[in-house]
């Protein structure tokens, strides 16, 4: 079967540009107190319900990998783009990190104890998310947790809105049609968080933190 079209160029495009987005973007996610106080909520649930891996699905460069390692938890990264692999690991040679997409997870049934998926998701057509999430319940072991960061908007009429990536095709999302979705999906929602746009934020879009968890 081959490839959908939207993973292709979100492939080639961060491929292209590697270097220079790990350079600009840093550490920036765990430098917003907002999202790492739901990273620590997300690792400390992750941590009391036993010792089980936890996947970065769309890890970039590694360094919320290494975060989360860092957090005490078993975690390895997954990207799709080979040249940003090259970048985690050689900053993270200590952790582990594979080829993958949100849509086909080499991950087996049940394996994981926790996913993070930090700004991956907003490159996903929107009628694709529910292919998605049905990757990601898959993977999550009965009694797992799933922590998803975007870009977010209030306004619940409708799902997504199509925004100017600098790299890729890109989706602010609702999140309250997020969470349906999620729920469709076998997900009940622990926990949200909507943060206002950083102070000279470039976009002004407001930043989603939803936390939800796979019934045990």
């Amino acid at each position: 079967m081959s490839e959908p079209e939207f993973l292709t160029a979100t492939r080639s495009a961060y491929d292209a540009v590697a270097e220079e987005y790990a350079e600009a973007v840093g550490d920036a996610v765990w430098d917003d107190p907002f999202a790492r106080a739901m990273l620590r909520a997300f690792a400390e649930t992750v941590r009391r319900d036993g010792p089980r891996p936890v996947a970065d699905v769309g890890c970039g460069p590694g360094r919320l990998t290494g975060r989360l390692h860092g957090l005490g938890l078993d975690a390895f990264g997954v990207d799709l783009s080979p040249e940003m692999l090259a970048i985690a690991r050689r900053e993270q040679p200590d952790l582990r990190f594979e080829e993958g997409s949100l849509t086909a997870l080499d991950i087996a049934d049940g394996e994981l104890g926790g996913l993070v998926s930090s700004y991956s998701i907003i490159h996903t057509p929107p009628e694709r998310l529910p292919e998605v999430f049905a990757e990601f319940h898959r993977v999550l072991a009965p009694g797992g947790h799933m922590l998803l960061l975007f870009f977010a908007d209030t306004d619940a009429s409708q799902l997504a809105w199509a925004f100017d990536h600098k790299v890729a095709p890109a989706y602010r999302l609702s999140i309250d049609p997020l969470a349906a979705l999620l729920a469709e999906a076998g997900f009940a929602e622990t926990a949200r968080l909507v943060e206002q746009p950083p102070e000279g934020s470039e976009r002004g879009f407001e930043l989603g933190h939803l936390m939800a968890g796979r019934p045990a």
